[in-house]
């Protein structure tokens, strides 16, 4: 019997090409769409998942309210791993990694230098909590003692040819204009992608020059281990007591000597833990916080969305042109029927049809995934591949999708076809068009409201990418060229930049760590307003240390005052500030006025402010700018030069030779600022091209259903078209007649689709402080776009009925 469905299946596939072709093609691309976008959705799910204990690590979390600025922080003090985990049992153990964004080391290979950017300090306790395999050595003692080294595979291949001919060597890290010798202890296997940090190499934090024991810093990543068994969010209740024991003490300089004052001052900490298998997607901490570029499960939401709303239209087209078919059917169903089949073999009929239907798209769609692959990975940024499709997790659903997709695609025409009375088709008496099929009606009000809700939501993106790209930033990210690793030139950094400046096409240049942009240094004190310091006149604010060619590198605007001077020799204990800074200190013009705060000797200094800057966003749009003061100090990290970029060619070889003299063997390394900057938005640009390519798909799939459909009724209604041109009719009036109703129903999915999608896009640009406004033209373009593209789609075949000869249609049977 199921030889017969399916040999009846492949003739009427056949028979009726047309639509067999637009079927497929449909239902081919949307289940290539569908795959594509499921890799990408597992993959964000995946993070940090595959840890024998991943279930019972987290990693501590801070919010601080202090001077009246909010600060969400994912570090903590040096001090409060190893308090924690000597006060509470339910620490199994604890762990630490210190990483700031712009670190990079140089290490000696022979007689040249490697610049390595993927490295961290971390405790002897690391691998107690994160289990990378060892594949040389081990791992449980590799870091006890100062100057260890943990490589990954790839790092040990890069420095000694192989991950097995590592272990007992050393490598030189350059550290203060020397050399310093580490000793490799063990290899791991390479951290996979879909974890929350990538490094190569891994130091101990013995080695680490750092000022221990500042309980109210925040500099390291801690992570905890607790015991099996362990409500999280029960611990949680106990940070209270940890600040009333161990952070109240601290403050007593801040005139805060119990819990009541510290809430009483209007100040306060809240720590939380996180699960680390949320951190991807979930953690909403600070710019620069995270030890890489986090996801967004709002991201992960709105691609699944896009995958079944994708999925859907080519369900709904298949729907619609299988019942638009019906007419075409009903005599097979009539005369089937009338011979003695039963309703059940015809629902089989129509089901397997269906079915080998949705298994020759799947087919289709793996080969369209596969080939797409590379392109979605280039624009996702990932690494993915269709193994993973076939994985114990994803095979199971991979196998049910065409089932699923073939019984919801297949049920109800399977049903509808078979429920034909034989004597009402074999006389005639059925009849199927668009005033009959209410069903096909609104499946494409459905495409086309999910359609116009893509187009939406591509125009809100694009908007919101563009505004970040023209706004007045209050500095200039263009024509600054950015050397990276220029503190491995020591005492020559600033002959560096004296000679680099005298080029001809270098307009300024600046020695700093710090930019306006992430991957570069950051650095927060406690300041205060008045010489005696208290809970209620302090505040953090962002420190950098910049030099007097600063300002007019960047092009930062100095509002109030002036700029730092090699003319004035006390500027080297001033400060200048920008909008924010002053606006919490209160002054109508804080030029002028001093401010304070604690060296580090702990002894209160005094800086007077010299200058007031313009507000510039150092961080992305996603947060307000924040108070930030400058120092006038020396700072190497990174060179920065205004340039003229039509000669940026010959400039770049010119700079390049300049290094080589100073500081043979080092690496070179360049970038531009407005690619750092853009790099801020990785994220954001991926979805708005992501989201372009998806939604045209989806508006083709769409077209697809709606040119089929139109294809029907032009072949229904062509001898009404011959009797119109006999009476008449023109070409123009046939078109509209035909084409009428395709319009009502654009029309009512715009109605439909534009709240809709305005609630998802304000939802989408709350997550930006500063973000563009809604504006009417932009659902009137959308609509628009829908009804241009339903037109073209359905015109082609009402023109085609309208210039038909009408002798012929007449003669049609």
């Amino acid at each position: 019997m199921f030889k017969n469905y399916l040999k009846v299946a492949c003739r009427n596939l056949l028979r009726n090409r047309t639509f067999s072709f637009i079927n497929l093609t449909g239902l081919a691309v949307g289940l290539g769409c569908f795959l594509l976008i499921a890799l990408y959705v597992l993959d964000e799910l995946s993070y940090d998942r595959y840890y024998n204990k991943a279930g019972d690590i987290y990693r501590i979390n801070a919010d601080v309210r202090w001077g009246g600025q909010e600060l969400r922080v994912a570090e903590t003090s040096d001090m409060m791993g190893p308090i924690l985990k000597e006060d509470y049992a339910q620490i199994q153990e604890y762990t630490r990694i210190y990483s700031h964004s712009g670190d990079t080391k140089l290490i000696r290979k022979g007689s040249e230098y490697i610049t390595e950017t993927r490295t961290a300090y971390v405790d002897s306790t690391f691998f107690n909590v994160f289990a990378f395999p060892a594949l040389e050595g081990d791992t449980r003692t590799a870091l006890n003692v100062p100057y260890a080294v943990v490589m990954t595979a790839s790092a040990a291949a890069r420095y000694f040819g192989s991950a097995n001919n590592a272990i007992g060597k050393t490598i030189e890290v350059q550290d203060g204009g020397k050399d310093v010798p580490y000793k490799v202890t063990a290899v791991i296997a390479n951290i996979p992608g879909n974890t929350h940090f990538h490094f190569d190499l891994l130091f101990s934090m013995q080695s680490l020059d750092y000022k221990w024991g500042q309980i109210g810093n925040v500099n390291f990543h801690t992570y905890l281990l607790l015991k099996p068994g362990t409500d999280y969010k029960a611990f949680e209740k106990k940070f209270p007591a940890y600040i009333k024991k161990h952070l109240i003490p601290a403050m007593k300089d801040f005139q805060i000597y119990s819990m009541a004052d510290l809430e009483k001052s209007g100040n306060g900490f809240r720590f939380s833990l996180i699960p680390v298998t949320q951190i991807h997607l979930y953690s909403d901490r600070q710019g620069g916080e995270e030890l890489s570029p986090p996801g967004s499960v709002q991201y992960v939401a709105i691609f699944s969305a896009v995958a079944l709303f994708i999925l859907l239209i080519a369900v709904v087209n298949f729907m619609n042109l299988t019942t638009a078919r019906s007419a075409g059917r009903a005599r097979e169903v009539g005369v089937r029927k009338a011979l003695g089949t039963a309703r059940g073999e015809l629902v089989m009929q129509f089901l397997t049809e269906s079915t080998l239907m949705v298994f020759l798209s799947l087919l289709i769609g793996i080969g369209i995934a596969f080939l797409a692959l590379p392109l979605f990975n280039s624009l996702s940024g990932k690494t993915m591949t269709l193994a993973s499709l076939f994985s114990p997790v994803i095979l199971p659903l991979l196998i049910a999708l065409p089932f699923a997709v073939s019984l919801l695609a297949g049920s109800y025409p399977a049903f509808f076809l078979s429920g034909f009375k034989p004597i009402e088709v074999l006389k005639g008496q059925l009849k199927a068009g668009t005033k009959s099929g209410w069903l096909r009606s609104t499946l494409v009000v459905v495409q086309f409201t999910i359609s116009i809700v893509l187009i939406i939501a591509t125009i809100v993106v694009f908007r919101q990418l563009r505004y970040i790209q023209t706004r007045d930033l209050g500095f200039n990210k263009e024509q600054v060229l950015i050397i990276d690793g220029v503190d491995a030139l020591g005492n020559n950094a600033d002959v560096f930049k004296r000679e680099v400046t005298q080029l001809s096409g270098v307009k300024a240049g600046t020695l700093s760590a710090f930019l306006p942009v992430s991957k570069s240094a950051r650095n927060v004190y406690n300041v205060f307003k008045d010489p005696v310091q208290t809970a209620s006149n302090s505040f953090n604010v962002e420190t950098w240390a910049i030099d007097d060619g600063y300002f007019s590198t960047i092009g930062i605007k100095v509002l109030k005052g002036r700029n730092f001077s090699p003319g004035f020799t006390t500027d080297s204990s001033a400060v200048i500030i920008n909008e924010a800074a002053a606006r919490i200190l209160g002054y109508a013009d804080p030029v002028g006025k001093n401010i304070y705060t604690f060296n580090d000797a702990g002894k209160p200094t005094t800086y007077p402010v010299i200058g007031v800057v313009k507000n510039f966003n150092f961080e992305t749009l996603h947060h307000e700018v924040r108070p930030l003061m400058f120092t006038l100090q020396r700072s190497t990290g990174l060179a920065s030069f205004k340039v003229n970029t039509s000669l940026i060619a010959p400039l770049i070889g010119e700079v390049r030779d300049k290094w080589a003299a100073l500081a043979p063997g080092i690496p070179f390394s360049f970038r531009f600022l407005d690619d750092s900057f853009n790099e801020m938005y990785q994220s954001e640009q991926q979805v708005g091209k992501i989201a372009t390519i998806f939604s045209v798909l989806a508006i083709l799939i769409s077209c697809l259903g709606m040119f089929g459909l139109a294809t029907f009724v032009a072949e229904q209604r062509t001898k009404e078209m011959g009797i119109r041109k006999v009476l008449g009719a023109s070409i123009q009036g046939i078109v509209r007649l035909l084409s009428a109703d395709f319009i009502k129903l654009v029309a009512i999915a715009f109605v439909i689709a534009t709240p809709f999608s305005w609630w998802i896009m304000r939802k989408w640009l709350q997550d930006f402080v500063y973000r563009v406004n809604f504006s009417w033209w932009i659902f009137l373009a959308a609509g628009l776009a829908a009804l241009l593209i339903a037109l073209v789609t359905v015109s082609f075949q009402a023109i085609r009925a309208a210039l038909a000869n009408p002798v012929r249609s007449l003669r049609m049977d």
